[in-house]
Formats: structure tokens, C-alpha cells, sequence
């Protein structure tokens, strides 16, 4: 089993959210019709929740538009820059970097916390810089609105406020909303590839459903598996080369193709690349990205009926 089986596809009465089984020697919790993979929670500790919040943050720059990497040192700096433009698309993007440069300042101040109390430091949590680090997160939480996926698509509200609910929620609690978020991501990558099958029609893209469900289905292992796990090796292998070959699949023509025939076909391809870009962002972030999979469903509803895709694909990122 490869922790995403699909309701549609089980038997017998439904499965409640949240339950937990051992399936196959591995512990799974069912959520959105999917049996996810389960790891160990650690200790609610400020160290463990300082890895966390570290980590959350490396992932959330990974994961948005490029540049809002801005050391906490510069807060004043990013602020003012905000603060004092007036034009609206550079106020945008500074708002971001702003943002960016909140998250690196509560890193910092929670950091620092950890060294001091590993020194024999008692931290409470209503100590001034405890407050100051939740200041920090909850501000740069509501900045969300301001930042964009690094493809460009749409904003990744879920991704960006995973370091504040990190820092104000039992790790317990954290972790348990991040198998919801996972569930969700798997739906939205199933959502995409059954637009694209339904799409996509015989006789000149038969034989697509097999590589493009393969994908889907590699996508969805990638959502459950986490980077520190032995098998991510063949899990992101998997996923790669699943892509390439559902991004290398040719349509077929017939031998006196035309000109609107062959314009079909390059929109269809166009559409493939596009959904495998989709999935592999969502695959990467592990949240879905309900915005650009509703586009991409319309996408596809306007190419079955008239052979025609109404926008560019979305890149995938550098």
C-alpha cells in the first residue's frame, strides 16, 4: 500500500477521520479518504519546537516567491521599505519581504530562548521575548494575503502559518493538523489528475491515464513521507522520473494530420505539463493549492470542449 488509498477505490463502510490503524507493519491515520503514513511525535520541548519553527521556516522560503528571505537583523529596515512605498505592486512585494524578514526575527529571539534555558535559564512563556517571538509570527501571519507561491499561482496561506500554530499549540496538536493538511493536498492531487484523464481523450492521447495516474500516485507517497525518512530516496526518485515520462508522452496524429488536428495535440501537451507542474508543487509543499487546481479544472473543461487551453502552464521553479 502507498498510504493513499482512495475511498472511491475501498469497500465496506466508511472510514471515521482521524482513525488509526497498522497497516502493512506501518502506523497510518485515515483523513479526506486517505490512509496516511504516521511518524513518532517528539517531546514538547522549546528545543523541539525550536527544530520546528526552523525547519517550517527553511520550507516556507523554499516554497514562495523568491527574495523574501530577509535576515531578522534588517526588520527595520524591511519595515520602513514597506512603510514608505506608495506604488501598489512594489508595496506587495516589499510587504512580503517584510513578512519574511518577521518570521527570520521570531527564529532568531526562539533561538536564542533555547540557548539560555539550555545554560539552566528558566524560560516562562509569558517572558518578554516569548512574547515578542508570537508578536513576530502572529504579524507575519497576517502578511499572508501579500505573499505568492514561487510559481506564481496564488498564495500558500496553510504553508505560511505553520510556524505561528508551531509556536502557539502543543506539538501533539501540530502535528495532527498536519495529516488534515496532507489529506487535503492528496484530494487536490487527485483532482487534477482526474481532470486531465477526463480531458484527455482517446484515440489521440490514449494510453495517457496510466503515466498520469502513476504520477499522481508518486505524488501522493511524496506527501506522506518526510524528508528525514530512509525511503524518501525512492519516493522523490519515483516522483521525478514519473513526471518525466508523463511530461515525454506523445499524441498521436493522424497521418494526414492538419493544422487544427496538430494545434489540438500542442494544447493537450500544454495542458499535460501544466498538470504535472500542479501536482509536483503540491507534492513538494505538501498542502493543496485549491485556487490553481479550480483553474486547471476549468482549463481542462474548455479543452475538451473545444481543443483549446485558455492560459499558460505554470512553471515549475528554478
Amino acid at each position: 500500500m502507498d498510504g493513499s488509498s482512495l475511498r472511491r477505490q475501498g469497500a465496506g463502510p466508511p472510514v471515521a477521520d482521524g482513525t488509526i490503524r497498522t497497516i502493512d507493519s506501518v502506523p497510518r491515520i485515515h483523513h479526506e479518504g486517505y490512509w496516511i503514513k504516521m511518524y513518532p511525535v517528539p517531546d514538547d520541548t522549546l528545543e523541539a519546537k525550536r527544530k520546528l519553527i526552523e525547519a517550517l521556516t527553511r520550507r516556507l522560503f523554499n516554497h514562495t516567491e523568491h527574495g523574501l528571505n530577509i535576515p531578522g537583523c534588517r526588520l527595520d529596515e524591511a519595515r520602513r521599505a514597506f512603510q514608505t512605498e506608495a506604488d501598489p505592486g512594489r508595496k506587495r512585494v516589499k510587504c512580503a519581504m517584510y513578512a519574511g524578514a518577521l518570521f527570520n526575527r521570531a527564529t532568531d529571539i526562539f533561538t536564542r530562548l533555547v540557548d539560555l534555558q539550555s545554560t539552566g535559564v528558566e524560560i516562562s512563556p509569558n517572558n518578554d521575548l516569548m512574547r515578542e517571538c508570537g508578536r513576530c509570527l502572529e504579524e507575519a501571519l497576517a502578511l499572508c494575503g501579500s505573499v505568492l507561491h514561487r510559481s506564481g499561482g496564488e498564495g500558500i496561506d496553510e504553508l505560511w502559518g505553520e510556524p505561528f500554530r508551531a509556536f502557539c499549540i502543543p506539538l501533539e496538536k501540530f502535528y495532527a493538523s498536519r495529516y488534515v493538511k496532507m489529506g487535503l493536498a492528496m484530494q487536490d492531487i487527485d483532482r487534477v489528475a482526474d481532470a486531465m484523464v477526463a480531458s484527455l481523450r482517446p484515440p489521440m492521447f490514449g494510453g495517457i491515464e496510466t503515466p498520469i495516474r502513476d504520477f499522481a500516485r508518486a505524488a501522493r507517497v511524496k506527501v506522506e513521507t518526510m524528508r528525514t525518512d530512509p525511503e524518501i530516496f525512492d519516493v522523490w526518485a519515483d516522483l521525478v522520473t514519473a513526471g518525466e515520462r508523463l511530461a515525454s508522452f506523445h499524441p498521436v496524429l493522424s497521418r494526414k494530420s492538419d493544422e487544427h488536428e496538430q494545434r489540438v495535440a500542442s494544447f493537450g501537451t500544454q495542458l499535460i505539463c501544466s498538470g504535472r507542474d500542479i501536482i509536483f508543487h503540491m507534492a513538494r509543499a505538501r498542502v493543496g493549492m485549491p485556487k490553481s487546481v479550480g483553474e486547471f479544472a476549468d482549463r481542462c473543461k474548455t479543452y475538451a470542449a473545444t481543443g483549446i487551453v485558455t492560459m499558460v502552464p505554470i512553471p515549475l521553479p528554478a
